[in-house]
């Protein structure tokens, strides 16, 4: 089965992702920062006899993993396809993830909570997302008991996260945007409404090949459906003025530039990875004005020739093979793409 990053049929290239996640604890369990080797290995147990005792479809769906036995360049592919978060990956002792076959589902076991449900599917889609996260939710909360207070909402082990738990976000190509400096006043006018703008990853991340994520911060005294219609109106606002950007660039250079790109990215043999995110940026926005052909799959290029991915795929150890197996991995897509 593709990867929820293969989805061919998203043909809007504003809107890249979107991604709901809940964070939840149990009511009987010290918080994470809290446990003891034994009491992770007992949240393991209960979260893996959740899921096999459940009889829903969708649960069913899902496979628990043990991250002790997941190899250390796996875990770290996983952030780099969006799966698992960098705090989850720092370390893997007593913790766990649930998955579905094509990781648009993942839970996480022993994260700064003690289950974070994530729901990340392609394109804009967040009445879908939460959807489904709230079906995991309810589901889960049957067999588990999660802490929850009358007033102050789900407990959890950041106060950032009290309330609903929630955090919906939307990673957004803006290289208009960002290349004419509008971005630090759409973060300062959305962050009065408590909403953020962040990197790629997150939290703490930078961006990179002009990917942003537009994400919610307040949790506390919204409620859940509340706090996702204004983040799909930020978002609809935010698409609206890249695109009226489109009015303002210099169309001779602008297409010069990506059709240069597409250039380096069908016949280069050495490329770095810094260096593959620029360009795939530039044949992203070539594929929004119509400049190159729709079929290109520009994120799923960005995420399987990342670092790990490609050491997954290929074995490679060192950054001198990776950039080699990088360009011939990238030829080789552009070239499937010439052909169909």
């Amino acid at each position: 089965m593709s990867n929820w990053y293969s989805d061919k049929e998203n043909k809007n290239c504003v809107t890249v992702s979107t991604r709901i996640r809940l964070a939840r604890n149990l009511s009987d369990l010290a918080f994470p920062s809290q446990m003891t080797n034994e009491a992770r290995e007992e949240l393991k147990l209960r979260m893996k006899s959740a899921i096999k005792q459940n009889n829903s479809p969708l649960i069913k769906s899902l496979k628990y993993i043990d991250m002790a036995d997941v190899p250390e360049n796996e875990i770290n592919a996983m952030v780099e396809r969006h799966v698992i978060s960098p705090e989850f990956a720092r370390t893997n002792t007593g913790k766990a993830i649930i998955l579905s076959d094509d990781e648009s589902i993942s839970i996480m076991v022993g994260e700064e909570d003690h289950i974070r449900i994530q729901v990340i599917l392609a394109g804009l889609c967040l009445e879908k997302a939460y959807k489904t996260a709230q079906e995991l939710d309810s589901i889960l909360n049957e067999k588990l008991s999660f802490a929850f207070d009358p007033k102050l909402g789900y407990l959890t082990e950041c106060p950032t996260n009290l309330g609903t738990g929630l955090r919906a976000s939307v990673m957004m190509h803006l290289p208009l945007l960002e290349s004419t400096g509008q971005l630090k006043q759409i973060g300062d006018s959305v962050g009065k409404i408590g909403f953020t703008v962040r990197g790629i990853y997150g939290e703490g991340s930078k961006a990179k090949s002009s990917l942003y994520q537009i994400s919610n911060q307040i949790t506390l005294g919204l409620s859940e459906e509340n706090a996702i219609k204004n983040l799909s109106q930020i978002v609809e606002q935010i698409i609206e003025k890249e695109r009226k950007a489109e009015g303002y660039i210099e169309k001779i250079v602008l297409e010069d530039k990506i059709l240069r790109a597409k250039g380096v990215l069908e016949n280069c043999r050495l490329l770095t990875s810094e260096e593959m995110m620029n360009l795939l940026s530039l044949i992203n926005l070539g594929i929004r004005l119509g400049i190159i052909n729709s079929e290109y799959e520009t994120i799923k290029l960005l995420i399987e020739a990342g670092p790990y991915m490609l050491m997954k795929k290929y074995g490679t150890s060192t950054p001198e093979e990776r950039d080699i197996k990088r360009a011939e991995y990238v030829r080789e897509q552009f070239e499937a793409y010439r052909k169909a």
